[in-house]
């Protein structure tokens, strides 16, 4: 059935890697802002991105064949997938301590934020 539509399978293969990453990216990013909005802490995108790493890694299993219970790769996924959601996480809770807080904060990069003098 692969001959079928395509010569090879390589670089259909390619692309669903790299749409998988963008997937677990976006889903990291966008976990970590709604734990933000929820006025949660930090444990919870933490808690967030172990599940997510969980759903990264049967991705993989799935798709492409690749190890499923592995933990180098879980916790390279996980550390990753942490990048992103932390990301998200911060730079909401910024905007949100600025924006609803503005008597009292400022902002002094997208990550962070101090009270005003």
């Amino acid at each position: 059935m692969q001959g079928l539509f395509f010569e090879s399978d390589s670089g259909v293969r390619y692309l669903l890697r790299f749409l998988v990453l963008i997937i677990g990216f976006w889903t990291a990013w966008r976990s970590g802002k709604a734990a933000a909005e929820g006025w949660n802490g930090y444990l919870t995108v933490v808690v967030y991105t172990l599940l997510l790493g969980v759903a990264m890694r049967f991705l993989h299993y799935a798709l492409f064949q690749g190890p499923f219970i592995s933990p180098f790769y879980y916790i390279l996924d996980v550390v990753i997938l942490l990048v992103f959601s932390s990301a998200g996480f911060r730079i909401r809770r910024t905007r949100q301590m600025v924006q609803n807080y503005y008597w009292l904060y400022e902002p002094t990069s997208a990550f962070s934020f101090k009270k005003k003098d």
